[in-house]
């Protein structure tokens, strides 16, 4: 079995559409959908500056196929959970159309800057030429990020540690590279963050809020492996 990672430019879907405006958000879907066959629910988490995920719910809330939008933990966060109400007949559905292929795929995916991530699990027989033709005929745009076979990998592990870089940020995880390689997080070290700061063309400020989320979000699931896990 393969594990594949796709980016795909949801061309026309509100969120992938929306999220382009706002790369400083990022959505996670934590929830499978519900309800008819007309409206469908299903529960998103919103993370990045509390201005741009207000501004994110704005415009989301008023696309054609979204008919509600209810918060359901506070706005004033940085960290935000929504139930979204859409009309399916209006929207095109990725996993629909990786069903069709008979895919599996990993639930909870995460779009920044107006890509959708989709890490799918292809069997020997699986024609991943054929998915990628399904979804661009849709107008859909994809770009192949990660092919490798899982019998390469120490499995659990890794699938845990791709949820961890699947949750940062474009900008996130280039600073936070930046920072390890520069042995900032060594023992010792006198690595400032205002070098990785210089290095990066940043300001201070926005290079230690950057290294911040991203140390955040890190360690959030790194502790809820480890409890998974009963350690």
């Amino acid at each position: 079995m393969r594990e594949i990672t796709l980016r795909v430019r949801h061309r026309g879907e509100p969120e992938s559409d929306v999220s382009a405006d706002y790369p400083d958000v990022t959505v996670r879907s934590v929830s499978s959908l519900s309800g008819s066959a007309a409206e469908r629910k299903r529960i998103v988490e919103l993370s990045g500056p509390r201005a741009a995920i207000e501004g994110f719910l704005d415009d989301f809330a008023a696309a054609d196929p979204v008919l509600d939008v209810e918060a359901l933990s506070s706005l004033d966060s940085d960290r935000v959970f929504v139930a979204v109400t859409y009309d399916s007949y209006q929207w095109d559905s990725i996993a629909q159309r990786l069903t069709d292929h008979g895919v599996h795929y990993r639930a909870g995916t995460t779009i920044r800057a107006g890509w959708e991530h989709w890490t799918l699990y292809l069997d020997g027989d699986d024609d991943l030429a054929a998915i990628v033709d399904s979804l661009e005929s849709a107008g859909n745009d994809t770009e192949l990020v990660r092919d490798v076979a899982l019998d390469e990998l120490d499995d659990e592990e890794h699938l845990a540690f791709s949820r961890i870089v699947e949750s940062l940020t474009e900008r996130q995880l280039e600073v936070l590279s930046l920072a390890t390689d520069a042995g900032y997080y060594d023992e010792g070290s006198d690595v400032r963050v205002e070098d990785i700061a210089d290095e990066l063309g940043l300001a201070q400020t926005t290079t230690w809020e950057h290294l911040s989320r991203a140390e955040e979000k890190v360690m959030a699931e790194v502790g809820e492996y480890i409890g998974a896990r009963g350690r």
